[in-house]
């Protein structure tokens, strides 16, 4: 009979794979390697944002909206499917799983998500509203934590700060993806599962930081450590 314990260990390596795959695909983040915002009246063109660029290179439009879903920038992405960062990754350093970091919350849903502010890596202490559809509450070794997880695209996304960090782990923090189902408060925070933020893999990205509520005193020893290179190349 195969326990609860070896299915989560097996689900767990069939995620750490997926995710070395996914970060050296050709739109994978280790792809990136620019981001460029346009002009408000400029149109974006693919095949002019990739003029002179490698054979390798593909253009995607991007659109930065507010808490309203106002438009407030668009532009573009370059994504190089021979990238330096690819050509350079080794792997992504991960803890060995431990089933005591799989905990059990409650979510607390908002009667309509609320606004709330997130700093940015690059913004320089400047934040910006995310829309946030309620509060996870979770006991993490004997503390009480209330967090904040954003809506991206119907995924929450819980970005946390830990006493690894810079030391074991990626120096801004992690994030971890909180699966919820409507009308039902119960959720499962997997911190095996947790992960280097976007940012880790390619400086063209600009990843939300963890909000006060979100940093959690003491070392969560699970989940992605950061991603490896030969020559230290991002």
């Amino acid at each position: 009979m195969v326990s609860k314990f070896d299915s989560s260990r097996a689900d767990w390596s069939a995620w750490r794979a997926s995710r070395v795959e996914g970060a050296k695909s050709p739109l994978g983040k280790l792809a990136l390697v620019q981001t460029t915002w346009l002009p408000e009246d400029a149109i974006f063109d693919p095949r002019k944002a990739t003029l002179d660029q490698p054979t390798t290179v593909t253009a995607t439009e991007i659109e930065r909206r507010d808490f309203d879903g106002n438009l407030l920038a668009h532009g573009y992405r370059l994504w190089d499917s021979n990238s330096e960062a690819i050509q350079n990754f080794i792997g992504i350093e991960t803890f060995d799983f431990d089933a005591k970091w799989i905990i059990e919350g409650k979510f607390k849903a908002y009667e309509n998500s609320k606004p709330i502010a997130f700093e940015f890596i690059k913004d320089n202490g400047g934040t910006r509203d995310l829309a946030v559809p309620g509060v996870i509450e979770a006991t993490i070794e004997g503390v009480e934590y209330r967090l904040f997880a954003f809506d991206d695209d119907g995924q929450l996304i819980l970005p946390f700060t830990d006493l690894t960090n810079s030391v074991e782990t990626y120096e801004s923090g992690r994030f971890l993806l909180v699966d919820h189902i409507a009308g039902i408060e119960y959720v499962v925070l997997d911190f095996n599962r947790a992960f280097a933020p976007p940012c880790a893999f390619s400086n063209h990205f600009n990843c939300p930081l963890a909000p006060a509520g979100n940093r959690i005193g003491i070392a969560v020893r699970a989940g992605e450590k950061r991603p490896l290179f030969k020559n230290q190349v991002k």
